[in-house]
């Protein structure tokens, strides 16, 4: 891609398989970006995608769902988490599928990962002169669910997943000079949030964290002001949207491997069949 097209990945936990299948058809025709920015899934799929190594997010995100240590009631009984993030950010990238750290660093795009800070509520973002070695924690911070995972700590802040307090950091690609970018989403196109059932839990959950108590309930409303800021900047031209065409029947905590990779398959298609389209968008940059 040109210097001044950026990727922009929103999250959306086990949706992410269709932001992997889009990155997997990118690896495949050696399509790049100076400048990578996601949350939560997104920011996973892309450390993959950053380190080369094609087929990983399928296996991870699919071949390992299954496995009651990445996504079971028995890790939430056991270690209040749903999702077993010291499996998922520990054994598997250091033992089980080997995450090649050294193609990442000699890669030379910036990789951007978003999370939440809960003291204040506001997105911090962490680039590769913040987090170093510590890609995986970062990645971990920015995943880690509201009320189905714990807090993390790193570079002196308490940390939650990036999604809460900004979704798809397209602005931030902008203010970092990337004034065209290529955007994944994992809804479909008229997607908008409703107000969460559950606001009312939110102070008993953290009382401590006033910032993150509104962020929370602020949390659909962000979302949905994005979505109208990108189909704004879409028309403009400064946009490029690679979404699923039809409501997804993925949720964010699927298990099922056959509805897994469908969707995968789904953002490999997408992605081969927008390609052309892509090309021309990007050489009228």
């Amino acid at each position: 891609m040109k210097d001044g097209i950026g990727l922009v990945l929103e999250g959306g936990g086990m949706r992410g398989v269709y932001t992997a299948g889009v990155l997997e058809y990118f690896l495949d025709n050696g399509i790049s970006f100076p400048y990578v920015i996601g949350v939560s899934a997104g920011a996973c799929n892309a450390a993959s995608y950053l380190s080369g190594q094609k087929g990983r997010n399928k296996v991870v995100n699919i071949d390992y769902v299954s496995d009651p240590r990445y996504l079971s009631w028995q890790n939430f009984r056991r270690n209040r988490q749903l999702f077993g993030m010291d499996f998922i950010f520990d054994e598997i990238p250091n033992k089980l599928v080997p995450y090649d750290y050294q193609a990442f660093n000699q890669n030379s795009t910036e990789f951007v990962v978003g999370t939440t800070d809960c003291i204040s509520g506001e997105p911090i973002y962490f680039g590769k002169s913040d987090y170093g070695t510590d890609l995986l924690t970062v990645l971990k911070a920015s995943s880690s669910l509201p009320f189905i995972a714990p807090e993390i700590k790193f570079g002196g802040r308490t940390l939650l997943d990036g999604g809460i307090s900004d979704p798809i950091p397209i602005k931030k690609a902008q203010t970092e000079g990337f004034k065209k970018n290529v955007v994944i989403l994992t809804r479909n196109e008229g997607y908008l949030k409703k107000p969460s059932r559950f606001s009312f839990l939110v102070n008993r959950k953290y009382p401590d964290y006033r910032g993150l108590q509104s962020s929370l309930r602020q949390r659909y409303q962000v979302y949905n002001d994005t979505v109208s800021y990108l189909k704004k900047e879409q028309q403009d031209g400064r946009v490029f949207i690679i979404q699923p065409n039809l409501p997804l029947k993925v949720g964010r905590m699927e298990k099922d491997p056959v509805k897994l990779s469908n969707l995968y398959e789904q953002g490999y298609t997408d992605a081969k069949l927008l390609s052309d389209d892509l090309l021309k968008w990007v050489e009228e940059a």
